[in-house]
């Protein structure tokens, strides 16, 4: 059963009733019940709700993200080609992101700025000093980077992340090692669950959210996941998609 009301901005951030401290801290038997405590804390008792987050949701990833990635194949080549022929460098964007449980893993995407094999991770910060993943008018970005960008076609081989494990469909974003080694305990939670193609802090506005406010809506998610909650958060992926909202 979903929440009445998502985290508003600047809001405190919200805790899990079941665990306390770092749920990523303990190991082996005691791990998984943690997890399974805190997917169960929002409303315990739920037996729908734990067999879709348990044994249903993958399969339904599984499917999905197949028929998904034949149904866009001209689209995956087209944009393979564009990213070819605009500039030098890989087609594809190999990055460690942190996922489900704390574990590292490799995500891929369309490579969307110039290619500089000696370029390291910095934070960026926006016009008015709000610290964020990304900003306006970057000039890194490719001609062909914009418009992947711009439609979010540059996500897309994130696909494969989902057949290999790594990702949902649905789920809150992979954050970067750098940023995750600053997190206070609370906000791992949102590594309880694995991270997702689209989540529900992109469909709240996506790159016009500042980094702080991710991790409140994404433990809202945690606390709420359910069938109905990735169904919302898909069909209005589609919408922001088409709008363009927040994308740059």
């Amino acid at each position: 059963m979903e929440a009445a009301h998502p985290p508003q901005p600047n809001s405190p951030p919200p805790a899990l009733q079941l665990v306390t401290g770092d749920p990523l801290a303990t190991s082996g038997a005691d791990k998984t019940i943690a997890w399974l405590s805190s997917l169960a804390s929002a409303d315990a008792g739920n037996a729908t709700r734990l067999l879709y987050v348990l044994l249903l949701k993958r399969g339904l990833d599984l499917i999905v993200a197949s028929l998904m990635l034949v149904v866009l194949s001209p689209l995956l080549l087209l944009a393979a080609l564009a990213v070819r022929l605009d500039t030098r460098g890989p087609i594809l964007y190999r990055q460690t992101r942190v996922g489900r449980r704390n574990r590292p893993f490799t995500i891929y995407k369309f490579r969307t700025m110039a290619h500089d094999p000696g370029a390291t991770f910095v934070l960026l910060r926006d016009d008015d000093g709000t610290m964020r993943h990304k900003v306006h008018h970057d000039p890194r970005i490719t001609r062909t980077g914009k418009w992947l960008r711009r439609t979010s076609v540059d996500e897309l081989p994130q696909l494969f992340n989902v057949l290999l494990g790594h990702m949902s469909l649905v789920g809150p974003r992979p954050e970067l090692p750098q940023i995750v080694a600053g997190y206070e305990s609370w906000q791992h939670q949102r590594h309880l669950v694995r991270p997702g193609l689209t989540g529900w802090w992109q469909v709240s506005g996506r790159g016009d959210r500042p980094m702080h406010e991710h991790t409140a809506l994404d433990i809202y998610y945690v606390e709420n996941l359910s069938f109905w909650l990735d169904v919302r958060i898909a069909l209005r992926t589609v919408r922001v998609v088409l709008n363009g909202l927040g994308a740059f």
